[in-house]
């Protein structure tokens, strides 16, 4: 009997009204885009300088081959990790007459599980 009741009780909630997420007022605020969300989301943009970029990532970067204007620099991002070890991700930059064009992310091989 009491199983039954149980039973009938779960099935009469799973009837309840369902609320869907109502539009945003005219001209009121709007939700951010999707986008923005993200919790990747890197502030990089096509031509920037390079301190700007080191500005918007937060760490240094070291440079790795090129000519003055036409570099290849990588930035260690610091992504967290567990509490005991620290994971740091590559990211390669490419400046073409002095304007970022291009990265890459190197996510590379943990020595420690080979």
């Amino acid at each position: 009997m009491k199983t039954a009741a149980v039973a009938l009780a779960l099935i009469a909630s799973s009837f309840a009204q369902a609320a869907a997420q109502h539009l945003p007022p005219v001209g009121g605020p709007y939700p951010p885009p999707f986008t923005e969300t993200l919790s990747n989301n890197i502030p990089l943009a096509f031509g920037m300088e390079a301190d700007e970029a080191a500005r918007a990532l937060g760490v240094p970067l070291n440079y790795i081959r090129g000519r003055p204007g036409d570099e290849i620099f990588l930035a260690f991002r610091n992504v967290g990790g567990s509490g005991l070890f620290y994971r740091k991700d590559r990211l390669y930059l490419q400046f073409r007459k002095g304007r970022l064009a291009g990265w890459k992310g190197d996510w590379g091989h943990n020595w420690m599980w080979q």
